[in-house]
């Protein structure tokens, strides 16, 4: 235990999560150093394993979302599965779960449960709407929680409104919230040595994304609605598209950086036109996009390259890996992971000076560190074997194929 380097070294977390967002809030938090503990049920393991595309035998989202974790195959529902999970707990820091509320509680393994045996252990659950509430027992995704906390009404093309291509919730409001939640939690323990159970609902989570929109709206005065400088209606802050039809976003949104970029393509004349509304608004818009038609992506960024202007190629996701920056920043890592497997994926996006994590390590298969798990937790080598003979562990390593992976019940395309 504790092998891993990192500000987190010694931290010991039980990961019950499956799917997204908990299992990347867990992900970064072994990359900083935490021992991360992944429960799976032998016979029924997370459903990202069934998550198109493959790499081998396994689907790529498994290997990106839980690398540097360890993984024990156990069957909580049952007593003696149960009786495990809670000699995990004592030697445990934190357990993050992400069922919907009760569901522990009435498998007897909830924060109550666990807390008697570990009164100091931080048992963080990560859901749609929070433990209480109206709302805590409904179902939900991504386009719910950004729909009930008023993202996506913001999210428009013209009128109507478009989806974002990515998660949102899940990732801003659940993986982050989740990290944030557990720290703050570790850190009040290490003051006052008490363990406590931490919420975290996405659809609040999100919330803090509309903070600067929210106090224009409700500190508006009159009838008129706030102006929303941010919406690609001005200007100075948009996504233009270049000669060869290459996307570039512009954001002078600063007085001095629309002085730079007026002065950088020759039309000083704009500069006083910067927050223009209505017709004049409008046709200003139209103008900048004309100008950008006049040169290649490439020439636009050249220029730019002099100029303090704020000036972006808008990236596709072919593009990312080979950007030099996010390259020097080791943003993109390739990873071995096994049986002739190299991916690459994300790197940790926070530094140090002090206390450099490892380079990650490959995503486990399921199963993988049974055994070691429970001989470190003080089983014997007999128990551990009459506990696999009773199909309460599973202990080798579990390949996914893709006649399994199309199977109906999957549910997944």
């Amino acid at each position: 235990m504790g092998k891993r380097q990192g500000p987190l070294q010694g931290i010991r977390i039980i990961d019950l999560t499956t799917l997204y967002p908990g299992p990347l809030a867990t992900m970064i938090l072994a990359d900083l150093g935490a021992e991360v503990v992944r429960v799976e049920h032998p016979n029924h393991p997370d459903p990202i394993h069934y998550l198109p595309p493959f790499s081998g035998n396994e689907s790529v989202a498994y290997f990106a979302l839980n690398r540097s974790k360890r993984s024990l195959a156990l069957d909580i529902r049952r007593e003696e599965g149960r009786s495990v999970f809670f000699d995990l707990v004592k030697k445990a820091d934190v357990v993050v779960e992400q069922f919907r509320p009760g569901v522990l509680d009435n498998m007897g393994i909830g924060y109550g449960a666990a807390a008697s045996f570990n009164p100091q252990i931080i048992y963080l659950s990560l859901t749609g709407f929070g433990q209480d509430g109206p709302y805590s027992r409904k179902a939900g995704h991504d386009i719910n929680y950004i729909s009930m906390a008023g993202l996506l009404s913001l999210v428009k093309q013209e009128d109507e409104i478009v989806l974002p291509g990515f998660q949102v919730a899940d990732v801003a409001g659940g993986s982050y919230m989740a990290i944030i939640g557990c720290m703050a939690a570790l850190w009040r323990r290490e003051k006052n040595g008490k363990g406590e159970r931490v919420d975290v609902a996405m659809t609040d989570a999100v919330l803090p994304l509309l903070t600067l929109q929210l106090a224009q709206q409700w500190g508006a005065q009159g009838p008129d609605s706030p102006i929303n400088l941010l919406d690609g209606s001005f200007a100075f802050y948009g996504v233009y598209r270049c000669s060869d039809g290459k996307p570039v976003s512009l954001g002078a949104l600063e007085p001095k950086f629309w002085i730079n970029f007026c002065r950088m393509v020759g039309r000083e004349d704009w500069m006083p036109r910067q927050f223009s509304t209505g017709e004049e608004g409008r046709g200003l818009r139209k103008e900048v996009g004309s100008l950008f038609k006049e040169k290649t992506r490439k020439e636009w960024l050249e220029l730019a390259e002099a100029h303090d202007a704020c000036l972006s190629p808008v990236h596709e996701l072919a593009d990312i890996e080979n950007d030099p920056h996010l390259r020097s920043r080791q943003m993109i890592i390739e990873m071995d992971c096994g049986e002739g497997v190299n991916l690459k994926g994300i790197g940790l996006p926070i530094k140090f000076s002090g206390s450099q994590p490892d380079a990650p390590d490959p995503a486990p298969g399921v199963g993988r560190d049974s055994v070691e798990i429970l001989d470190e937790i003080g089983y014997s080598p007999g128990r551990i074997e009459e506990l696999i003979k009773q199909g309460i562990v599973y202990a080798a390593s579990r390949a996914v194929s893709e006649e399994k992976v199309k199977k109906e019940e999957t549910g997944w395309p």
